[in-house]
């Protein structure tokens, strides 16, 4: 708690330069970054939207539909053959209280695109992410004012846009992202979980070896695949 009041009056900043890094951020500074989406009207968007914000030209779109293994797949193996590193991957994507559906392998919707999707690409991309060294961390970016709201009943929407004023805008929502992306302290760190830029502490559930090992050995099953 110290730690996110001492964040509202001394906010995270840096000066992480990312010239010649190639960084793969889903659901969407030099870096070569490719925006990896479902939507290609949007992707577009938010890719101009970048260049204009940044002045980086170095930013692409690509197509990626996380509730689809063969999508995963086909945009694992450009990058893999188009690219000769990838410094930074970006889990980002994800879905929240949507109505009940499957992916195109079956799998309940929301983990199906939220971990397996996800899982899948990560080890799709491994040995490229190799080249670079290899740091994991997963993060809280707090509660943030974007679409994954929308499928909220009426009740819900009430209590949110109650809260809304204590919840963060898509800017705020990023930085911890963008913290443990280029943060230079955390270069020799892997495996932290962290929130508002911070180190912190997860729940007990998530802190168990055992549900861990199992969760990892039913991801692998369930997309056929092993890791070395």
């Amino acid at each position: 708690m110290m730690q996110k009041l001492r964040n509202l009056f001394r906010p995270w900043s840096s000066t992480a330069a990312l010239q010649d890094k190639t960084v793969v951020i889903t659901g969407a500074n030099r870096a070569r970054i490719i925006m990896a989406c479902r939507d290609a009207e949007r992707g577009q968007e938010a890719v101009k939207a970048v260049i204009e914000g940044s002045q980086n030209t170095n930013v692409v779109y690509m197509k990626l539909d996380l509730s689809d293994t063969k999508s995963i797949r086909e945009f694992a193996e450009a990058v893999n053959q188009g690219e000769s590193k990838l410094n930074i991957l970006i889990n980002n994507a994800g879905i929240m209280a949507i109505p009940y559906g499957k992916t195109a392998d079956g799998f309940e919707m929301q983990i199906g695109v939220n971990h397996l999707g996800h899982f899948l690409l990560t080890h799709l991309l491994i040995d490229l992410i190799k080249r670079t060294g290899v740091t994991a961390y997963s993060l809280h970016p707090g509660v943030v004012q974007t679409e994954l709201w929308r499928h909220l009943n009426g009740p819900q929407q009430a209590v949110m846009k109650l809260v809304s004023p204590f919840t963060k805008n898509s800017v705020q929502g990023a930085q911890t992202s963008i913290y443990c992306a280029v943060e230079p302290t955390l270069e020799n760190e892997s495996g932290g979980y962290y929130s508002d830029c911070a180190p912190a502490s997860p729940s007990n559930a998530a802190q168990s070896d055992e549900s861990a090992k199992k969760l990892w050995e039913m991801s692998c099953q369930l997309l056929s695949v092993s890791w070395d």
